[in-house]
């Protein structure tokens, strides 16, 4: 199976991985604007924190209405996991609306209904206004079984969806129930027919789309943008008169009124980091012929579930991105799950062709099935933005009004549904207590060991070393045999690091941090970097970040 994976230092800086995703195919990295580094202290009205769809989009939000907007961003925009997003725009949730009604109520559904629905349509507006030509258009998402319709199970999923189909269109989605459908191009023995239509659904090339949206902002004088620039704290000041001051890691400081963390999770010790599950996704891209199989979504009822996409590859040929195998961070072998996605996909489409690129990425999802969107509990002036559960890309769109409008004082009847303050339903205490039992389990990471000997580790391949009498080290052998050692020991709640295969970085199982192979820090809630063990490991980790891309 191909793939393309970079091995460079400097990849880090564009991605959280050493794969990159297929949306390099049509818009490479040296596509993306460039922004200089901050090298003085800054007011602004708003400080934006992570050059993401959220804080992309929160800042389009404002800056139209005239707020004065600074955002930063830790390494290159872009380079979270909006960049590795599997690109669908859906109001199919994940969880359904029957189970958030039963949290949340007939009116919460009603709000995530409506939300959904009105970032997917925000979208094809902006992409119309600002002329950015990134594949957007409106398709249907199929839900199907996950097993064939041979098996008993088939039918009792397909009354689930039926069920379903009915709550949605009692909240205003448009849905249909299509009994013997089969999907055009779906040629191979697995009959999984049958499906849940959800209408108007859309997809698009979430890159090009921000890209477009960057350029933009690059022309507003109310805008500034600065990368590699990592925020150290975040801080309100002042009794009566509030204020923010963001600091960074070079000493500089950027006061505002308000402050967004569009960090994927904020950037905090606990609170609601300690309310979000951390899960690792995984994708390969495989080319199919234009116009062999129907334009859609797919989604069936597996656990975890499979999910299906396209978008364009060359004048012959489109990608068919197929992703699944879902898991948490650091809690599970990396690697395996694009073996199985490939498998996948050709006893279902016989004439898929190469595999051509092959990613993972990192959903948040909250424990009540709902994101966090609004301001931090306990304070006046931050926003923060979480818990995606899957649709990361409606819901940056939403945070982006949410947000804009509590800064601005318009109330918003959806911000009762998202609002970070909110009281968990009574039902949702015993799976709270479970995930904080399973969380605090992975600290058991302190008393294994990946490697016994630096001598054994294989070159191009980490690990982590566990004396017992001494504390555990991250190493990395690179392809020259030259060792890179780091404390294993995550920087935001100690931690003990799991090596990731797939992906080439050390991975946090207790609340999802990342770091790359030189130890930089390329996904929160940790705000640092890996501290190097000798000044070999400090000289690498010092050019990786100073790399000029």
């Amino acid at each position: 199976m191909a793939h393309q994976e970079a091995s460079s230092m400097q990849n880090f800086m564009n991605t959280d991985g050493a794969r990159d995703p297929v949306w390099v195919h049509q818009e490479p990295y040296s596509n993306r604007p460039h922004f200089k580094k901050l090298n003085a202290d800054l007011d602004a009205d708003v400080c934006i924190v992570g050059a993401g769809i959220s804080g992309i989009q929160t800042a389009y939000e404002c800056v139209s209405k005239g707020i004065k907007v600074v955002m930063i961003e830790a390494r290159e925009v872009l380079s979270g996991q909006t960049g590795r997003t599997s690109g669908h725009l859906s109001n199919a949730l994940d969880d359904s609306y029957i189970t958030i009604a039963k949290k949340h109520g007939d009116n919460g559904a009603k709000i995530a209904a409506e939300s959904h629905g009105w970032a997917i349509k925000r979208v094809g507006e902006i992409t119309k206004e600002l002329g950015i030509d990134c594949e957007y258009r409106l398709v249907p998402d199929y839900e199907i079984s996950s097993h064939t319709k041979e098996d008993s199970n088939h039918a009792k999923e397909m009354k689930e969806l039926r069920a379903e189909g009915e709550k949605a269109k009692d909240l205003g989605i448009e849905t249909e129930y299509r009994e013997n459908y089969a999907i055009r191009g779906w040629d191979g023995k697995p009959d999984q027919r049958d499906a849940l239509v959800f209408k108007d659904n859309a997809a698009f090339h979430p890159t090009k789309y921000l890209v477009g949206v960057l350029k933009w902002l690059k022309q507003q004088p109310n805008f500034a943008c600065y990368t590699h620039t990592r925020m150290s704290s975040i801080e309100e000041k002042g009794l009566i008169s509030k204020h923010i001051e963001v600091s960074t890691f070079d000493g500089h400081t950027i006061k505002c009124k308000d402050a967004v963390e569009a960090t994927g999770i904020p950037l905090q010790k606990l609170s609601i980091v300690a309310e979000v599950e951390y899960y690792r996704t995984y994708c390969i891209a495989v080319r199919i012929t234009k116009n062999t199989v129907e334009d859609c979504l797919i989604n069936d009822q597996d656990d975890p579930y499979h999910y299906v996409r396209f978008t364009a590859c060359d004048s012959a040929n489109d990608y068919l991105i197929i992703g699944g195998y879902d898991h948490k961070v650091g809690q599970a072998d990396e690697g395996p799950q694009f073996a199985s996605l490939e498998s996948w996909v050709r006893s279902r489409f016989t004439h898929a062709g190469n595999v051509d690129y092959a990613w993972s990425g990192q959903i948040y999802n909250s424990t009540d099935l709902v994101p966090y969107i609004g301001r931090n509990p306990l304070q006046s002036h931050i926003y923060i933005v979480t818990g995606d559960t899957g649709h990361g890309l409606t819901m940056g769109v939403l945070a982006g009004r949410l947000i804009t409008d509590e800064i601005t004082g318009v109330s918003n009847p959806w911000t009762s549904l998202y609002k970070p303050a909110r009281l968990p339903p009574l039902t949702q205490l015993p799976e709270m207590v479970g995930h904080d039992l399973q969380i605090n389990s992975q600290y058991k990471r302190a008393l294994e060991s990946d490697i016994e000997d630096i001598a054994q580790l294989p070159a191009n391949e980490g690990g982590i070393l566990n004396p017992k009498t001494k504390a555990p080290v991250a190493v990395y052998k690179d392809g020259e045999g030259k060792v890179s050692q780091y404390s294993a020991i995550c920087p935001h709640l100690k931690g003990v690091l799991c090596w990731n295969k797939a992906e080439k970085s050390f991975d946090c199982p207790v609340h999802g941090s990342r770091f790359s192979k030189e130890g930089i820090c390329v996904v929160g809630p940790a705000k640092g970097n890996l501290s190097p063990k000798d000044d070999g490991s400090k000289g690498r980790q010092m050019r990786a970040e100073a790399v000029e891309v």
